[in-house]
C-alpha cells in the first residue's frame, strides 16, 4: 500500500489474532479491521468498494475469509470453500465483479498455502478459482514475498487421436 514505517504488528491468543500497534492511536485487533484501516491510511479506499453494494460485497468476502477459510482446517472445508469460490466466480474476474478489491488480496493470501499444495487433477477441478488466483498473483505488489503457484497452461494429450 506504499505506507511508511511506524507500525508495530503482532498476535494474540491461541487463535493468533492479529494487532496492529501504530505509534499515534489506540491498538486495532483483527484481520479485517486492520487491513481496512490500512486501506484508508493509504488512501486507497476503491479496495474498499465504490458503491454501497460493492463495499456489502467486499465486506461479504472480507468476512467469509476469517469465518470458512481461516476457520476451516478438515479438508472437508477446504473442498467446500474451494467449491464455493469456483462457482462464485464462474461469470467474474473479481470477487467483487469487475473491480480488484481488498477482498482479492486477503482471500489470496488466504488461500495460497492450499493452492500451493494443489494437484495439477485438482487445479483443473477448480477452474474458476486457478484463474482467479494465477491472475491475482500476478497482479502488481500482490504475491510480495509468496513463491508463485504455477498452473499449467496447455494440455500435452487430448482426447481426441
Amino acid at each position: 500500500l506504499g505506507l511508511p514505517g511506524g507500525n508495530k504488528y503482532g498476535v494474540q491468543g491461541e487463535r493468533k489474532v492479529p494487532v496492529l500497534q501504530s505509534n499515534n492511536g489506540p491498538g486495532l485487533t483483527g484481520l479485517m479491521t486492520i487491513a481496512a484501516h490500512l486501506v484508508r491510511q493509504a488512501r486507497k479506499e476503491q479496495l474498499l468498494g465504490s458503491s454501497a453494494e460493492e463495499k456489502a460485497v467486499v465486506q461479504q468476502w472480507l468476512e467469509y475469509r476469517v469465518t470458512r477459510v481461516n476457520g476451516g482446517s478438515s479438508k472437508e472445508d477446504t473442498r467446500t470453500v474451494l467449491k464455493d469460490l469456483n462457482v462464485h466466480l464462474e461469470d467474474k474476474v473479481y470477487l467483487a465483479g469487475n473491480i480488484f478489491t481488498l477482498a482479492d488480496i486477503l482471500m489470496y493470501y488466504g488461500l495460497h498455502h492450499i493452492m500451493v499444495d494443489l494437484t495439477v487433477q485438482e487445479k483443473e477441478k477448480y477452474l474458476n478459482v486457478s484463474r482467479w488466483f494465477n491472475h491475482i498473483q500476478h497482479y502488481p505488489g500482490v504475491r510480495q514475498h509468496l513463491p508463485d503457484v504455477v498452473f499449467i497452461k496447455n494440455r500435452l494429450y487430448t482426447n481426441a487421436h
